[in-house]
């Protein structure tokens, strides 16, 4: 049976066409973070985007437009999420000026010109109502204005979005970039073809946004590693009091069937055997370590403690192919954050094949300035999600495949 990654490793690439003297749509990925003056934080998605930008203007494409959106602005104008301020941060890494288009119709006969200097922006997709709708006008407005679409938003492609999707209806020609593909082969080697063992590592708030992956995996790792907020539901199945904890009330019963479906499918479970417990998250007075059983009444579990840190560090030291998908605590707050960071540290120093599930996981690697150290850190923390649960893609759905 064709498995998902199969499916979407089967889709052209830049690399399968002729660009030269077309017009090039990319939708890209630079929804980036930035500070309370706009300054880029990060700038990792606007730079794994360049290798596609830079073969359609190597390879003479007419010209270069791409789409992206940036926030949630709510299908309207707002200053606060304009690509202004991005598109300062792309023409330094270009090295190429890059013209910005704030109405994309009204240029429309601008962007046919063939010229192979010319870059385009779009100002924000999301501004328009229509986006996140995938309207079918939109749609049909986007590939009017090219020859060739290209999808390189992997950080996009679980969303059936008028800029990733409903555009390929109106596009003859449609490939992924160089990102899309470069993802679908780094969770293929860690999926399809590892080295065995295979340990997943999960963390993050809640079970119930994880839970389709939880299920999905068990039958293809060896050891299921599980911290963060999540871990407490698990605990509190195991029939620990967890006080004033974050957990899931209502998936107390779906924690047992995890830990059932892992048991009969000879899956290693870890779970925390010690916590970092405080007051309170916000004005903490009193941060102690203690057993996950002997949580003391009025405090909650914050981050995984010493001996914990320990415990999965050995079995992940002990594993060959390892992914992690979210961090193991509060990570955002000092106090909180060890955890993660030695997590985060263990993982980096196991010279084995490590794939990181963007999102919160690859802000906390950055933390830990273990970024370098990594095999692989996806650019896309609910798509990495989606694909790791064995779904296909909307974003890879319609592309043109090598077999047709």
């Amino acid at each position: 049976m064709t498995s998902n990654l199969d499916f979407m490793h089967g889709v052209k690439s830049l690399k399968n066409i002729d660009v030269a003297g077309k017009r090039v749509l990319i939708r890209v990925d630079f929804n980036v973070p930035v500070d309370s003056h706009n300054n880029i934080t990060d700038d990792r998605r606007i730079r794994s985007a360049l290798p596609s930008i830079n073969y359609c203007i190597d390879h003479n494409a007419c010209s270069i437009t791409l789409v992206t959106h940036f926030g949630r602005p709510k299908g309207q104008y707002d200053e606060k999420y304009s690509l202004k301020h991005v598109r300062k941060r792309l023409e330094r890494l270009l090295n190429k000026k890059v013209e910005f288009i704030e109405d994309f119709e009204a240029s429309k006969g601008e962007i046919a010109t063939c010229s192979l200097e010319r870059v385009f922006l779009l100002e924000n997709i999301r501004f328009r109502e229509g986006e996140k709708q995938n309207d079918t006008e939109l749609s049909k407005k986007l590939g009017s204005i090219c020859d060739v679409f290209v999808n390189d938003a992997f950080g996009t492609s679980h969303r059936k979005h008028a800029s990733t999707y409903g555009v390929t209806e109106y596009v003859d020609t449609k490939v992924a970039g160089f990102l899309m593909i470069k993802e679908i082969e780094a969770f293929s080697k860690a999926l399809l073809n590892p080295t065995r063992p295979i340990a997943l590592v999960v963390g993050g708030a809640k079970i119930s946004s994880k839970i389709t992956l939880l299920k999905a995996v068990l039958q293809k790792i060896d050891k299921l590693i599980i911290g963060g907020a999540m871990s407490n539901t698990f605990l509190k199945a195991l029939g620990y009091d967890m006080q004033n904890s974050l957990y899931e009330e209502d998936f107390i019963d779906t924690a047992r069937d995890v830990l059932d479906l892992a048991r009969k499918n000879s899956v290693k479970i870890y779970l925390p055997v010690d916590v970092v417990i405080t007051d309170s998250t916000e004005h903490s007075v009193d941060v102690k370590v203690v057993p996950s059983q002997d949580i003391l009444e009025g405090f909650q579990a914050v981050d995984i403690g010493p001996a914990t840190v320990k415990l999965f560090s050995e079995a992940i030291g002990l594993s060959n192919t390892i992914i992690w998908n979210g961090p193991m605590g509060i990570y955002e707050i000092d106090k909180f954050s060890k955890g993660t960071f030695k997590i985060a540290n263990a993982i980096a120093d196991s010279y084995v094949y490590t794939i990181v599930g963007g999102g919160d996981t690859a802000d906390a690697v950055d933390k830990a300035s273990e970024a370098e150290n990594f095999s692989f850190i996806s650019t896309g923390g609910g798509a990495s999600l989606e694909l790791l649960e064995g779904k296909i893609l909307p974003g890879f759905e319609n592309l043109d495949r090598m077999d047709t």
